[in-house]
């Protein structure tokens, strides 16, 4: 068709969830876009260990014992790939050399995480190849640099890793992707000063021949603003973060980037999408500028997303999305 929009379509958030990815893959026929953009956290929370018994299997999930034979190996691993968990079979002085040895789970958890991105990134290949359709992906804060090691020497033609680049949506609009996040009670890898986020926005936007026709993907939402909205958390040495009450009501904060939400306010790009904050889904109007935050809910295996629409510089529509 002629002068047909370029149909982006954006999500965020899948923490290692194996039925939100292959959803996410699949949102590029179901909707006929003709570009995929993810914006950041793509590793899983956790390790499963699955035990191998005379009888069987066992294993602890979600506060349960679980106990199966082989039959029942196929249900116990979907259920765990759903909410993003890795798992892995090991004989008992296996799993006990292991569990004594922090250094041989940490090695262990991000082997895994770095298994299953590359699976994720070669389905990719083989489902995108022929379409027209890239795949641009990036890590968030939760994402640790030696897994993310396993995207940056991808050299497919589909998915493209696209944190530290400038990549040609079309012919007219650019996008510029930063995956970094303010820091959280969580203490995750990729966190960042306001001043080390505004930098790294600076040297991606030096890049940009035409910042009214460039897409932000920034991980962390603008500060303060309906899609940042997030609960208030307390922090104790030695104690999990846990939520803060006043009045009997719980109290919410801002978990956004003030960094980020100056250069939308300076920069006036085209459009914003960000994640990060998964319980505040929905968009927000910065001047000219919409952001959008799809929201998640990758453990119930929902891929909640966003298309947007553009065409000669502008956002000729959007839509929110759930499946």
């Amino acid at each position: 068709m002629a002068d047909a929009p370029t149909r982006v379509f954006f999500a965020a958030d899948i923490h290692g969830s194996q039925v939100t990815f292959l959803k996410f893959l699949a949102a590029a026929a179901f909707y006929g876009v003709d570009a995929l953009v993810f914006g950041g956290d793509l590793m899983g929370k956790a390790l499963v260990p699955i035990l191998r018994t005379d009888g069987g299997f066992q294993a602890s999930f979600q506060g349960r014992d679980e106990e199966f034979d082989a039959d029942g190996l196929g249900a116990f691993t979907e259920a765990l790939e759903q909410p993003g968990f890795y798992w892995k079979i090991f004989d008992r002085e296996e799993y006990e050399a292991v569990e004594h040895d922090p250094m041989s789970r940490h090695g262990l958890f991000h082997e895994l995480a770095s298994e299953r991105l590359a699976g994720w990134i070669e389905r990719a290949e083989e489902a995108l190849h022929g379409t027209g359709v890239r795949l641009y992906l990036t890590g968030g804060n939760d994402d640790e640099p030696s897994v993310l090691e396993t995207l940056d020497r991808h050299d497919g033609d589909r998915v493209v890793a696209s944190e530290g680049r400038l990549v040609e949506l079309d012919g007219e609009h650019t996008m510029i992707t930063v995956g970094l996040s303010t820091y959280t009670p969580w203490d995750t890898p990729r966190e960042a000063s306001e001043e080390e986020i505004a930098r790294a926005i600076e040297e991606a936007v030096a890049t940009v021949p035409d910042v009214g026709r460039c897409v932000f993907n920034l991980h962390c939402p603008p500060k303060d603003t309906p899609i940042d909205t997030c609960l208030k958390l307390e922090v104790r040495p030695g104690e999990l973060p846990r939520p803060i009450r006043e009045g009997g009501r719980f109290v919410t904060t801002g978990g956004g980037s003030t960094a980020v939400r100056e250069a939308i306010e300076g920069y006036q790009p085209l459009v914003g999408l960000h994640g990060h904050i998964h319980e505040s889904g929905g968009r927000f109007r910065i001047g000219r500028t919409q952001t959008f935050n799809p929201g998640s809910e990758y453990v119930q295996g929902v891929l909640q997303g966003v298309i947007v629409s553009l065409r000669r510089g502008r956002l000729v529509s959007y839509q929110h999305t759930q499946g």
